[in-house]
């Protein structure tokens, strides 16, 4: 009876307790955090079991108004005001990029702050070192938020599908990329028109690149990988391709043949060797993820005992950003609560079985491709294609040729069998010097059977 007693005494005193945060970067998302802990303080409050107070916030920004009031005395110019604090258990870094919230991270886990974080631009090029302070010091590291924005991919990966061996993920986790081809798919127009139509509504930046020439997909992936293989893989070792080379020709030509493009993160386990790649993909459009449009994500894995799974919601954005974040804080609370830390790594895996992958290289991958040429349209020009072709050991499934004007130029499309990318290059380039050849040739690789067992 008294040891129960006890028990029920230590659990009333956690219960008084609070548990007190900082945040750096006072932007979008970090406007969405003081958002969600205002809304939320009691639904929190009851399931972390304590309170969570926001006790610093800093920004160099200490005028504009975002909308959420913060109490008098919160907000600081100095980050350092958030790092020294004492009280603060927990710092969130949302100032993003590889410079200064690098420094922030390491002094932070230097005075032995938990740290919470959605840069997944940071995590994908020195996690392995953030990561590896984090143990050192025996605090947590949150990420949630770096990859798919308030889809719990990080929690999926860690902890509910831990009992598995991953075999493939397909993700669509750059929702600027798909609001542009869903858009291009959907409503027609070219890739730079609805580019700026993205632009002028906020879905796409200035500067685009990042997002349609595949770079944060290329970040994200290699965070997912790194998740689900227990290594840390360099960006480098990730073949990556964007989507400003598709057209209308492309989408029109995708449909007919029953597909839809969309730009792929994909990773595979295949003979102990790791895919890596980021690429426009035409994917079959009864797939679910052909179904997601907009700025929407969705990330399909599979593991070899539970078999597949889809998770689907909005991959960016203030609240569901803020909302992902917030639950890295609440998961961190919840060891403070019971003073414990590093229960669960980084990577899901133990510090002793992280290892080096074999990354296959993009030249091997074999499988089917959809090629699309400018060619003259008179007699002969698709027997010429298709000798270099066969000479080059790839095999034709189908072809279309439309809008015939003799003499003149028209698309011819090909789609292939399996085809390994060395040679397909091969035969395009050899191709690509043909007098019948008006323009750059196109190819795009095909993904048929999406989650299958290998």
């Amino acid at each position: 009876m008294e040891t129960a007693e006890k028990e029920r005494a230590e659990v009333t005193f956690k219960k008084d307790q609070k548990i007190y945060a900082g945040l750096i970067g006072f932007g979008t998302v970090g406007t969405g955090v003081v958002k969600v802990l205002k809304e939320n303080a009691a639904i929190i409050k009851d399931r972390l079991g304590c309170e969570l107070i926001l006790k610093r916030v800093a920004d160099k920004d200490t005028i504009r108004d975002r909308g959420v009031k913060l109490d008098d005395g919160v907000l600081t110019s100095d980050a350092m005001d958030v790092i020294n604090d004492p009280e603060i258990s927990i710092v969130i870094e949302l100032v993003g990029g590889t410079g200064i919230a690098r420094t922030f991270i390491m002094e932070a886990l230097e005075r032995g702050k938990h740290v919470v974080t959605a840069n997944k631009a940071l995590l994908s090029t020195q996690g392995e070192e953030i990561f590896k302070k984090a143990a050192v010091k025996s605090v947590d590291i949150g990420f949630e938020a770096s990859v798919g924005g308030g889809i719990p991919v990080i929690k999926a990966l860690r902890e509910g599908l831990s009992a598995n061996k991953v075999e493939s993920i397909y993700g669509i986790i750059n929702g600027t990329a798909n609001y542009i081809l869903s858009k291009m798919t959907n409503e027609g127009g070219k890739f730079e028109d609805v580019l700026r139509r993205a632009q002028e509504k906020g879905y796409a930046e200035a500067d685009p690149s990042y997002d349609v020439d595949g770079i944060d997909t290329a970040h994200k992936l290699a965070i997912l990988i790194n998740l689900a293989y227990g290594t840390y893989i360099s960006l480098k070792d990730i073949y990556t391709e964007g989507i400003s080379n598709i057209s209308q020709h492309d989408i029109k030509f995708a449909k007919e043949f029953g597909y839809r493009i969309k730009l792929l993160a994909i990773t595979k386990s295949i003979d102990g060797r790791i895919e890596a790649r980021v690429h426009p993909t035409m994917i079959p459009a009864a797939h679910p993820l052909a179904t997601v449009d907009g700025v929407y994500n969705a990330i399909h894995l599979r593991g070899n005992a539970v078999g597949s799974v889809m998770l689907y919601g909005l991959g960016a954005g203030m609240m569901p950003t803020a909302s992902a974040v917030v639950a890295d804080l609440i998961d961190i609370g919840r060891n403070l609560r019971k003073d414990i830390s590093n229960r669960l790594t980084p990577l899901s895996y133990t510090e002793d079985a992280v290892k080096d992958v074999t990354i296959k290289p993009i030249d091997s991958l074999e499988i089917p491709y959809y090629i699309r040429f400018l060619s003259v349209d008179k007699p002969g020009a698709l027997s010429k294609i298709s000798g270099v072709l066969g000479a080059h050991n790839i095999s034709i499934s189908s072809v279309i040729q439309k809008d015939r004007k003799i003499g003149g130029a028209v698309p011819l499309v090909i789609l292939t069998h399996n085809a390994h990318e060395k040679a397909l290059r091969s035969a395009i380039e050899e191709i690509q010097q043909m007098d019948i050849i008006h323009d750059k040739i196109v190819y795009i690789r095909i993904e048929e059977n999406l989650g299958a067992a290998n």
